[in-house]
């Protein structure tokens, strides 16, 4: 028993070649700032989700937003949640939205002139987009 014992460790083979995968790299060099750029601020614009009842009220109310009008909204929307607004009352053309901008969402949506007699509340940031 004075003996030590001895185990066997099981080797792995040692290989020409690792089976790590390499990644492949960009030419960068043959791309330009400005299209990394546009690239960046294409896939950071949100796509604002529209829920149920603002739709319903986009629709009952008769509020007309173009695509254009959407996409500005997902900027500035985007913008406020990177400064810290979580609630904020967006005001276009025609309309005012409540947007949840911590979940990109569209609450309710209502014309200008009946928002006009509303109080808001529970909002802590005002987007005006032209």
């Amino acid at each position: 028993m004075d003996r030590p014992i001895y185990r066997q460790v099981p080797l792995q083979p040692i290989t020409s070649k690792p089976n790590v995968q390499v990644p492949k790299q960009l030419n960068t060099a043959q791309t330009p700032f400005s299209q990394h750029f546009n690239q960046a601020l294409s896939h950071e614009t949100s796509q604002l989700t529209i829920s149920k009842h603002a739709s319903e009220r986009i629709e009952q109310r008769g509020i007309q937003i173009n695509a254009n009008q959407w996409d500005k909204i997902g900027l500035k929307v985007s913008e406020a949640k990177r400064k810290g607004v979580n609630e904020s009352l967006v005001i276009v053309n025609n309309a005012a939205l409540i947007v949840s901008a911590k979940n990109e969402t569209v609450i309710t949506a209502m014309n200008l002139q009946e928002a006009s007699n509303q109080i808001f509340t529970n909002i802590n940031g005002a987007i005006i987009v032209n």
